[in-house]
Order: C-alpha cells, then sequence, then structure tokens
C-alpha cells in the first residue's frame, strides 16, 4: 500500500485494502481472545483461593463467552480455500410443483437476504424471475463480503420442505424442493477461457420483484454457452453493456464451478465412492408439519426452532458442515 503506484489501478487497490483490513481484523480479535484468557486464568485462580460463589458464576461465564468467541475465531481460519474469501453468486431454482415449489423459492430467498443482512453483507439481486401466482420461477443473488463464498459454499443443493400447503383447498401435506447454486465471484484472478463464437447473447426488457422497476429498453442480458448449454441472465443495470459483463463474470464463475465438480466427480471414480445427484440427493429437510425441525442430512446436525431458521439464523449448519470438511 505504500507503493508510489499503488492508486494506479483503483479496483486492485480496493481489494488490497480490504484484504488489509480484514487481515487486521483477525489479528485484533486474536489479541482481544488472548486477553480475555488471561481474564479468566485470574479469575480462576482467585476462585481456587477464596471459593466465592459470585465469583465462580463469573468464571462460568467469561468462560462461556471466550468458548464462543474461539469457535468463532476457529470458523474463520477454516475459510482457506483459494476462493473463499471472494463474494458468492447464489442461485435458486424451484422443481416440479408449480406454485408450491416457487413459494418455497421465495421463502429461501428471503431466508438468504436475512442471514446476509444479519452479517453486514450486502446483496444484490442480478436477476428475477417471478412465479406465476407466488414466489419465484428463479433468482440470481450477488452476496458482497469477506469470506461469503467460504459460509455458503455449505448451502450447496437441494433443499426439501414439508408443510400443510396454503395453496390447497382440502389442507394436505406437500413436499416441495428448490435447487441452491452457489458459485464464487471472479474478477481476473481466475483464468476461464471463453470464445465469443460459442455465445448466444439475447436482450430482453427487465422486470424486477412483483413487476416493479420494469426498463422501457432491452437493457437485460441473457448469455447462452453452446458448448455446456450453460445460462446466465443479468437486468440489475441500466445499462446493457453493464449487465453484459456481469452476465460474463456470472458465466465465468458456472464454467469453473463446472470444471470443479468435474475433477471431483473423477476423483470420487478413483475412490470407487458412490454419490447421488438428483432430487433424492437433498442436503437438507424443513419440516413444517407434522413436527418443527431442521435437519441437515450431511452432518445430521438439526435444529427444532424453524422460525429463526427461515430468518436467517444458518450459522448452526454452515459451522457444522465446515467442521466436517476438515480432514
Amino acid at each position: 500500500m505504500l507503493h508510489p503506484n499503488f492508486w494506479n489501478d483503483q479496483n486492485a487497490a480496493q481489494k488490497v485494502i480490504s484484504e488489509s483490513n480484514a487481515l487486521k481484523d483477525q489479528v485484533h480479535v486474536f489479541y482481544e481472545m488472548n486477553e480475555a484468557f488471561e481474564n479468566v486464568e485470574v479469575t480462576y485462580e482467585l476462585v481456587k483461593e477464596e471459593n466465592d460463589a459470585e465469583l465462580q458464576t463469573e468464571l462460568e461465564e467469561e468462560l462461556l463467552q471466550l468458548t464462543e468467541r474461539l469457535d468463532q475465531f476457529e470458523l474463520q481460519q477454516l475459510l482457506n480455500g483459494p476462493y473463499d474469501k471472494n463474494n458468492a453468486l447464489l442461485e435458486l431454482h424451484p422443481g416440479a410443483g408449480g406454485t408450491e415449489s416457487q413459494d418455497w423459492g421465495s421463502m429461501l430467498l428471503r431466508m438468504y437476504t436475512r442471514w446476509a443482512e444479519k452479517r453486514g453483507f450486502k446483496v444484490e439481486t442480478m436477476d428475477y424471475l417471478p412465479g406465476d401466482e407466488a414466489g419465484i420461477k428463479s433468482v440470481t443473488l450477488l452476496i458482497k463480503g469477506h469470506n461469503v463464498y467460504g459460509y455458503l459454499k455449505a448451502e450447496k443443493g437441494v433443499h426439501r420442505l414439508v408443510r400443510i400447503s396454503p395453496f390447497d383447498a382440502s389442507g394436505r401435506r406437500h413436499t416441495s424442493f428448490v435447487s441452491c447454486e452457489v458459485m464464487p465471484e471472479f474478477t481476473d484472478e481466475v483464468e476461464i477461457e471463453i470464445r465469443t463464437e460459442d455465445l448466444r447473447v439475447d436482450t430482453y426488457r427487465a422486470s424486477g420483484a412483483g413487476g416493479q422497476h420494469i426498463n422501457k429498453t432491452e437493457s437485460a442480458i441473457r448469455i447462452t454457452h453452446i458448448p455446456t448449454g450453460i445460462v446466465v441472465s443479468c437486468q440489475t443495470e441500466r445499462s446493457q453493456i453493464q449487465n453484459r459483463e456481469h452476465a460474463m463474470k456470472m458465466l465465468k464463475a458456472k464454467l469453473y464451478q463446472r470444471e470443479l465438480e468435474e475433477k471431483e466427480k473423477q476423483l470420487l471414480e478413483i475412490r470407487g465412492e458412490q454419490k447421488e445427484i438428483g432430487w433424492g440427493s437433498q442436503i437438507r429437510s424443513y419440516v413444517f408439519h407434522p413436527y418443527s425441525m431442521v435437519k441437515d442430512h450431511r452432518t445430521n446436525t438439526e435444529s427444532g426452532n424453524v422460525q429463526a431458521v427461515m430468518d436467517g439464523d444458518l450459522d448452526l449448519f454452515i459451522d457444522a458442515y465446515l467442521r466436517s470438511r476438515i480432514q
């Protein structure tokens, strides 16, 4: 940052400053925890000497607070993948089931938005396709902040809902599925070759949630990568050029994710492991009826407070998943 040419590239400079601030925060937290640990030691020695009930309670409270902070700090250190620190692109795609699944998609959209807001992350809607009667047909979010991808990679997979449908006059129980895709947002740190002749670019009029912000010009962009069939869309900006730029970043992220999945598939074949891919391989179930329970099938982590989870309290599941990935 002291280099005389540091500010020549504003974007690169901002990235370095963000990384520097994140590292400073980690060091600051470490020193705070070290000080808290020393305080606990002092309180412990006093309890041994005086056997005071009030001091004992104080010691227990200090230990609990320190343990919670240590757990959070340890989790931060687990986010050491090459792109864990990046922003994340999160896509939701309801499965078969019409209005019921589309409504479940909008509930998950609210859940992830609440989670991001609680952590102080910024959420931008890159693409939004409303449902016919309620909910969404699809949505793409760009969630900005330090380590966002590192956290949200735990959410990739199929999410299953079991409830009494508000759209069923007979009051029957329904099961709905929504697929969640999570990819790191890339700037220039990864090289993915995309040939112009492999792309089909379509323009259309943008429309926001609930039909708001309808654009009078065809500024929204849809790009199809012909060799893979991958489709990306962006309508967040009023400028067609800016939307195209965002869409190309999304395409790059999807192609990189596809490459990673191919490598993982090859490794599983080499190891002789069988891994089912499909609607039957949901990562988490959200049961509203006949009982209340959210269960992650990868870690067996459970929560009986369904409303809190739907309000964005996902850290319990994210923490368990990241810890389960430690080899």
